[in-house]
């Protein structure tokens, strides 16, 4: 951690003043786990009520926090079932997986015109590619998602786990552009035909445009053609009230309640895409709050001691193998092996760590809140677990 000028900053320092935290960061560097691992580190104050929002399909997460699965609807973690193992809550953890599909027609009911535009939309075939399929689809309805848990004030913190993308920033640009794509030049275009005709497949359109359909009406049939521009006129009904809850979405991630903690391994390319997101939080102000190092090698492998305890052990392993053969009835060769190759991988993750030390000590102007998870040999598959994380985060003792 590094010390700031009140004293030590600390996550859970952090937290005490903050009503949502945004985990990021690239993909396979344990955000999910961090995510969770956050959110029961906090439930552990006595009366703080924290919910986690994760968008990772992956059923690993609810079976370490004990339920059969998890869903768009938030499940409270059974506290006996927590106690289990190990885990002691004062507060409340509850949990729930992002369902993209429920999630967009909850916004199509709530932001459509009237119930038969709502059931024209929901009821179209595009309707469901896109939800499905369009890059931004994803990105923008946990934002949403994020915006209605926040608002029913049912949760003192909402830990939120963000979409795996290939740029670390699209969820936070995902608001502006999908408001921009259903208000956009092209679907006006698209549409003009059947504003203008006034009618469901009208063709009252100028010379100019008229070739375009003729053609797109060759080859994709005009039933195709007229359902896009249906539901397209029917979306853009509920432009009004998307564009104001996307500028609601947006206003919320830069609320100061809003914290980003942003996880990365010391490995070279999820590293450099921290620092990279690190820099775009700042200049979108964006109230930057942690970097969680995770899977990082312990700091035995730094000490100095144990350095010298492996030289000696790898200068001195045959008098040592003798030895613990002859205690153990073993072949001295073998013991031997055993020991020479403990020592030459000591030594050898000893040279990961310290270039994991360097990487860290060069980090471009870090967060006053720097977490390190050590690397853990068993896979994180039980409350345990991700208490065991919990515990170096919140740097518990």
């Amino acid at each position: 951690m590094r010390r700031d000028g009140h004293g030590e900053a600390t996550l859970d320092r952090l937290l005490s003043a903050q009503e949502i935290v945004v985990c990021c960061g690239s993909g396979g560097v344990g955000k999910t786990s961090v995510a969770a691992s956050i959110a029961l580190g906090a439930a552990r104050r006595p009366g703080v009520k924290v919910l986690v929002l994760t968008v990772d399909p992956a059923k690993r997460l609810a079976t370490a926090l004990g339920l059969q699965a998890l869903g768009n609807t938030e499940a409270r973690i059974s506290a006996e079932v927590l106690a289990e193992s190990g885990v002691v809550l004062r507060g409340e953890l509850w949990a729930a997986m992002l369902d993209t599909k429920q999630s967009w027609d909850a916004l199509v009911l709530r932001h459509a015109p009237d119930e038969t535009t709502a059931y024209r939309i929901l009821n179209n075939r595009l309707y469901h590619n896109l939800t499905a399929r369009f890059v931004q689809s994803h990105d923008y309805i946990a934002m949403e998602r994020l915006y209605e848990l926040h608002a029913s004030g049912r949760y003192d913190l909402i830990v939120i786990d963000t979409p795996p993308t290939r740029n670390a920033v699209d969820f936070l640009e995902a608001p502006q552009r999908m408001a921009e794509f259903f208000g956009g030049r092209l679907l006006r275009w698209l549409t003009l035909p059947y504003r203008v005709g006034g009618g469901r497949g009208a063709r009252m359109v100028n010379v100019a445009s008229r070739p375009f359909y003729q053609i797109a009406d060759r080859l994709l049939g005009s039933t195709f053609l007229q359902e896009i521009a249906e539901f397209f006129l029917n979306f853009q009904s509920m432009y009004d009230g998307f564009v104001q809850r996307a500028n609601a979405v947006e206003a919320l991630l830069h609320d100061r309640r809003t914290t980003f903690a942003v996880v990365s391994t010391l490995e070279s390319a999820p590293l450099r895409e921290a620092e990279l997101f690190c820099v775009e939080l700042r200049k979108r102000q964006y109230l930057l709050g942690a970097l969680v190092l995770n899977r990082v090698l312990p700091e035995t492998f730094l000490s100095e001691h144990s350095q010298a305890a492996a030289v000696a052990l790898g200068n001195d392993e045959g008098a040592i193998a003798e030895s613990l053969a002859a205690a153990n009835d073993l072949d001295t060769a073998t013991v031997r092996r055993v020991l020479g190759s403990v020592a030459q991988s000591f030594e050898r993750f000893g040279a990961v760590a310290q270039h994991e030390r360097a990487l860290r000590d060069q980090l471009r102007d870090p967060p006053s809140v720097v977490a390190t998870v050590p690397n853990r040999a068993a896979d994180i598959a039980d409350a345990s677990g991700l208490a065991w994380i919990a515990d170096h985060l919140f740097a518990r003792t």
